[in-house]
Order: structure tokens, then C-alpha cells, then sequence
């Protein structure tokens, strides 16, 4: 009556004995390490030669390594402790840094053996790792600017192409875009058209009997998806950044309609991290117009020419581009950093998208042998308290990098020259990595030490060996040998749950681990009902065998209904709930699950093997 079949008993041993496998890298922890790796779309390739120069800085200086590891994306370098990686870090950054991007690490110790069947341990998060957590906040109000600013300039090449006459569309603070036409027909041809073509814009008429002008703006509803747009476009630039960091199992979520949380495990150079995620640069290509001198005389006699605008090389002098717009860095594909050919100065090498190549082709084209300049643009987001009222500004800084005469029509790639090494490193990054649409200011930040982190893990293993302990003792001096039964069970059920956390590359953080301990205790309910249940039977005069079937056959439905209410519980947290919540709302849907296995399968696997052989027994429990 009570005997599994052979393929049943081999089925449990073989899932234990594979999340035994694939739980054992949690043993090893982890080495503090340095990354030397090519970086994303350049051309420098991960060889021995690399390895050996790498190697060759490190033994010059008297560092010492533990471990070596390349493949054909990294380098990896293990060290003993983090003094000695921090030492080794600052030198072959500063040695091989033009060349690679280079970033500590914290490598898992898992044995080659280990990791060559696949097996890895799970992520921790930023309470137990250690790192950098910051809550972030895009400007909204930049964003729908930036939006209206575009759409002035689509407008503008619309209406000349239409031969639309009108004085110049300007944007209104706060009440989006007004143009006036030289005659009613211009301006109800040009209502007909934005009605048409422009359904996400709202338009009236105004001006008095001799001026016929519109004015327009953003719809609510395109005003609420763009916002949610900006929001998410920022929110995958910030994760392609993170990316070339090299930081893994980072978290970067929204939070309210207007907030980004960035966290990331495990990262050392929080100064580099909290300048990479925040810059809003961007380029814009426009071509000069005429002498500086002629424009402010003109500007004197109130006779300034339209079309033009004042900026600023880096060196402080003067010069006039023009308004329009040739290609802006959202139409940038890819950029790398590396130097000039011909003057050996570091540059970044830029590709466009289709459209933006087409344009540069079709300006290039029409102005060879005129000069054209590139414009950095910057945003910085700055918080004042004035008579006690918080009050945020944007500041918007644009200066010229470079001016350079076209030579020769060219389309999708060219390159930038006039930045420092670095500079032409870090906008490279921020550019093949995509442009933020709105600028962002950090208003909370928070490092975690990896020492907290490790008190955290200490303490978070303290409790949930005691609380083991506990229940095991609890239940042997319950339940006997049924006790022992579901102790050897509820190993095996943090060993699958584990395993399974490390599997799906999970990350665990307090919270989860609250899961583990939770899921102890509701493991071990389900064989407390059993057991009752089977001492219920044997109180109605059952026999041994039958009251053993009768406890897990009837004890079932009762499990399942508690495991499934549990269950819908923990889904609910996972699919609403953010960070800590989701962490805790992992581990205890993973725990409910491997319960019902362990508790139900394994358990009895146990009892049988004791118990099933014997027609006459007296049962402890």
C-alpha cells in the first residue's frame, strides 16, 4: 500500500540530485576582480596580446592575481581582497583605459567543473552586495519642450514647402506655438493641414481683423503619452548605459509618473556611475551664418537678420550658427571614440540612422567648401529653496566643439574632433547608448557598503539557520520519526529553492530571504497536517499501512487549498508590488511551489522507505 514505483523514487533523486548541483555555487562566493573588456561596436579585440600587456602592468608594479580568465568579450583578473583590486584597477585604467573600458567586479568563485555545466550563483541585491542606489526625477516640463522645439523646426520645412508665407512660428511659455500668416488663405490652408496631418495638436485662431495667425499645441491625451514616452525612453538609455558599466542584475524601474529608480549591486566607482547616468548630453549639426561683427551691428540698427543664433566655442569667443537643425543626436545610431587619422587628436566617430544620413547628405552636398559646427548640449537640473518653496530649474548649456569646413559630401559616418581623450570616451558612450530625452536630476542617493552588505548576509543566514533549528527540534520531539522524515524534507526544499533562485539568475535581497524563512515554516504546516492527520486515523483503529495512505491521501486537498490561496497572494505582490516586495513575492511563490514537492513527495519517499516494507509496525509518531 505504501510503495512509490521505481521511476518515481528515481524522479525524486534525480531532481534533488540536480538542484543539489545547481545549488552548490552559493558555497563559493565571490572574488573582487577587474574587467577589461572592448566595449560595445569597437573594433579592438580580446586576444593574448592584451592579456599579456595586461598582465605584464600588473607585474610591474608588484600586484599580485589569483586567477586569469579570457574569452573573446573579456578579461577578467581575480584578486585576493579589494585593496589589492582597487591598486590594480587605478593602474591598468589608467594604462589601458584609452583603448578598453575597464570596471571592477565582484566574480563569482564558482569551479570551472561547476560552471561548465551551466551552474551559477544567484544575483544579491543592494542590500546584501553592497552599491549604489539612486531615486531619480526627469523633467517633464523640458521634455514637452524639446517635443515643441522639433516640431517647430518639421513645421517650418512643411510650410515653405507648401509656400505657406508667414512671419516665423514662435513658442509661448505655456501656450505652445503661435504663427502668423501674411493672408487668411495661407491661414486656413495651414489649419487644413495640421488638422489633417497633426491630429495629436490642438489649434484656434487668433490675432485681430489684419492678422491671421494660428496658435497650437499638444492634446491632453498626446501630452500624457509623451510624458510617458520621455519616461521610458529614458528609462532604456539608462539601461543601455548601465550595460557598458557592466554592472549585473541591475534594477531600473519606474516609480510614479515622473521618478526613475536606478539601483545598482556590486558597483565600486560610484562617481563614475552617478556621471554616466546622469549626463543629458546630446549633439546638434548646424551650418554658420555670416560674421559675427555684421550681425551685432545689426543687432544695433534693429535690423538683426532672421534665422540665426548667437553660441560660443569653449575658448569664450562668438560665432553664428543657424536655427535649423541638420541632423540632433537622436538620429545617432553609434559612436565610438578613437583618434584622428591625420592629426592624431582623440575624436568620436559617429553613425546616423537612415534619415539623419540623408539629411547630412543633402546638406553636405549643397555646402561643400562651407564651415559647419557641432553643438554639445548639456542639461543640468538645479533645486533652490527660496522663501522656503522648493523650486527646480533646468539650466541648458550649449557651447560649439568643433567647426569644420565640408571638404566633400558624406551621409552616415564622419567624425568629431576638438574633446579631450575622456570627453571623446564618455560622449561616445552617452551617445551610442542613446540620448536622454529629458534631463534628470538625483534626489536621493544612497551607498551601501559591500561590509553592510555582508553583515546583512551574516544576519540574514543567522535567522534562517535558527529558525531552522527550531523547527526541526520542534518537530522530532512532535513527531518522532515523522519528524526526522520532514526535516530531511525541508533541507531538500531549500536546496530545490535555491537551486531554482540561481537557475532563473533571481536576486536575492532581505526581503527574499524573509521569503526563505517564511516558506520553512509553511513547508513544515503541510506535514504537520498530514501527520495529524495520520494520528486520527490510527486513533479510528486504522491500521499503520492504512492511516500512513489515508494521512497524505486525505491531507491533500486540504495542502493544496492553503498552498493555492498563498499562492494568488504572492502573484498579487509580484505583479503590483516594486522592489524589496518583488523580491519577497519571488521566493515565496518559488517556496509555496517546492513545499508542495518536498513536503508531499519527498516526505513520504522517506516514510515508505522506513516504514513500507513492514506488515506489522508500530508507528512513531
Amino acid at each position: 500500500m505504501n510503495h512509490y514505483p521505481l521511476w518515481k523514487n528515481l524522479l525524486i533523486v534525480f531532481v534533488i540530485a540536480v538542484c543539489t548541483l545547481y545549488a552548490l555555487p552559493n558555497l563559493f562566493g565571490e572574488n573582487p576582480a577587474v574587467q577589461i573588456s572592448a566595449g560595445y561596436a569597437r573594433d579592438t579585440k580580446m586576444d593574448e596580446n592584451v592579456k599579456d600587456k595586461a598582465l605584464a602592468k600588473l607585474k610591474a608594479a608588484n600586484i599580485d592575481y589569483i586567477q586569469v580568465e579570457l574569452d573573446e568579450n573579456q578579461l577578467l583578473i581575480r584578486f585576493a581582497d579589494t585593496e589589492v583590486q582597487l591598486k590594480a584597477y587605478s593602474l591598468l585604467k589608467d594604462d589601458m583605459g584609452k583603448d578598453f573600458v575597464v570596471a571592477q567586479n565582484l566574480a563569482p568563485a564558482t569551479p570551472s567543473w561547476l560552471a561548465a555545466l551551466g551552474a551559477k550563483p544567484m544575483y544579491l541585491g543592494l542590500d546584501l552586495r553592497g552599491g549604489v542606489h539612486f531615486l531619480m526625477e526627469v523633467d517633464m516640463d523640458e521634455a514637452i519642450k524639446q517635443d515643441e522645439e522639433l516640431l517647430i523646426d518639421e513645421l517650418k520645412l512643411v510650410f515653405r514647402e507648401k509656400k505657406l508665407y508667414n512671419q516665423g512660428l514662435q513658442r509661448s511659455r505655456n501656450q505652445g506655438i503661435k504663427v502668423l500668416f501674411r493672408e487668411a488663405t495661407y491661414r486656413d490652408k495651414a489649419k487644413q493641414l495640421l488638422a489633417t496631418d497633426y491630429q495629436d495638436l490642438k489649434v484656434v485662431e487668433y490675432g485681430s481683423a489684419e492678422e491671421y495667425g494660428l496658435q497650437f499645441s499638444f492634446t491632453d491625451s498626446s501630452l500624457t503619452q509623451r510624458r510617458r514616452d520621455a519616461l521610458q525612453q529614458n528609462i532604456t538609455t539608462l539601461r543601455n548605459r548601465v550595460n557598458e558599466l557592466g554592472v549585473a542584475e541591475p534594477v531600473i524601474q519606474q516609480q510614479g509618473d515622473e521618478r526613475i529608480i536606478v539601483q545598482l549591486p556590486g558597483i565600486q566607482d560610484t562617481a563614475r556611475a552617478k556621471e554616466i547616468l546622469g549626463a543629458t548630453a546630446s549633439l546638434e549639426f548646424r551650418l554658420t551664418e555670416g560674421d559675427y561683427q555684421n550681425w551685432m551691428d545689426a543687432e544695433n540698427n534693429g535690423t538683426k537678420p532672421r534665422g540665426s543664433k548667437l553660441y560660443h566655442r569653449r575658448d569664450g569667443s562668438p560665432v553664428l550658427l543657424k536655427n535649423s537643425v541638420i541632423v540632433s543626436g537622436d538620429q545617432i545610431t553609434n559612436a565610438t571614440s578613437g583618434f584622428d587619422q591625420n592629426s592624431g587628436s582623440p575624436a568620436t566617430h559617429v553613425t546616423l540612422n537612415g534619415k539623419g544620413g540623408k539629411r547630412m547628405l543633402k546638406t553636405t552636398t549643397k555646402n561643400v567648401g562651407k564651415p559647419m559646427a557641432v553643438v554639445f548640449i548639456e542639461y543640468q537640473m538645479e533645486t533652490k529653496v527660496i522663501n522656503g518653496q522648493t523650486i527646480k530649474s533646468t539650466k541648458k548649456k550649449e557651447e560649439v566643439v568643433n567647426i569644420a569646413t565640408i571638404q566633400e559630401p558624406f551621409a552616415n559616418n564622419f567624425q568629431i574632433t576638438g574633446l579631450g581623450a575622456k570627453e571623446a570616451t564618455n560622449l561616445a558612450l552617452i551617445l551610442r547608448a542613446g540620448a536622454l530625452k529629458a534631463p534628470m536630476e538625483i534626489v536621493e542617493e544612497r551607498t551601501i557598503g559591500p561590509s553592510l552588505g555582508k553583515e546583512n548576509i551574516a544576519q540574514g543566514q543567522l535567522s534562517i539557520i535558527i529558525g531552522f533549528l527550531i523547527v526541526m527540534v520542534f518537530m522530532v520531539l512532535r513527531y518522532k520519526v515523522f519528524g526526522m522524515a520532514a526535516n530531511i524534507a525541508l533541507l531538500m526544499n531549500v536546496v530545490i529553492l535555491i537551486a531554482l533562485l540561481s537557475l532563473l539568475q533571481a536576486t536575492l535581497t532581505l526581503p527574499g530571504m524573509a521569503g526563505i524563512v517564511l516558506t520553512l515554516g509553511m513547508a513544515v504546516d503541510a506535514n504537520v497536517l498530514i501527520f495529524e492527520r495520520i494520528r486520527e486515523e490510527m486513533a479510528n483503529n486504522s491500521s499503520p499501512q492504512a492511516s500512513i495512505f489515508a494521512g497524505y491521501e486525505k491531507a491533500f486537498g486540504t495542502i493544496a487549498d492553503a498552498n493555492i490561496t498563498t499562492l494568488i497572494a504572492a502573484v498579487m505582490l509580484l505583479s503590483f508590488g516594486t522592489g524589496p516586495i518583488k523580491g519577497f513575492a519571488v521566493t515565496l511563490s518559488l517556496g509555496i511551489i517546492t513545499s508542495m514537492f518536498t513536503a508531499i513527495l519527498v516526505s513520504r519517499a522517506i516514510i515508505n522507505l522506513v516504514y513500507g516494507n513492514k506488515s506489522k509496525v508500530k508507528l512513531a509518531i
